[in-house]
């Protein structure tokens, strides 16, 4: 059994800046990858940010220069650093781990419960 656990989000005023983070827990052999999701009313779920274990980063371009994922391996914690947040970044953000739970074992991708982000003055 996996979990991840979100934090942060919340309400802030364009070209300020957040930070959501992301803990995994349970049955985790290794995690291949983490990062973030977001889904906007109306609009399907777009990749904004991965990292996989060796720190190699990729941002969806529209968040390019502005937003900074990190993570910490030893407590399988992803962070999202947003700056210069405009309202079109308005979504629901989403973590999602790829983990193995045993040696061996498959990797599975497992996703948080979401946490919102407004954008707004």
């Amino acid at each position: 059994q996996v979990q991840l656990v979100e934090s942060g989000g919340g309400l802030v005023q364009p070209g300020g800046s957040l930070s959501v983070s992301c803990a995994a827990s349970g049955s985790i052999f290794s995690i291949n990858a983490m990062g973030w999701y977001r889904q906007a009313p109306g609009k399907e779920r777009e990749l904004v940010a991965g990292i996989i274990s060796g720190s190699s980063t990729n941002y969806a371009d529209s968040v390019k220069g502005r937003f900074t994922i990190s993570r910490d391996n030893v407590q399988n914690t992803v962070y999202l650093r947003m700056n210069s947040l405009k309202p079109e970044d308005t979504a629901v953000y989403y973590c999602y781990a790829i983990i193995r739970g045993y040696p061996g074992g498959p990797a599975n991708r497992y996703w948080g419960q979401g946490t919102q982000v407004t954008v707004s003055s």
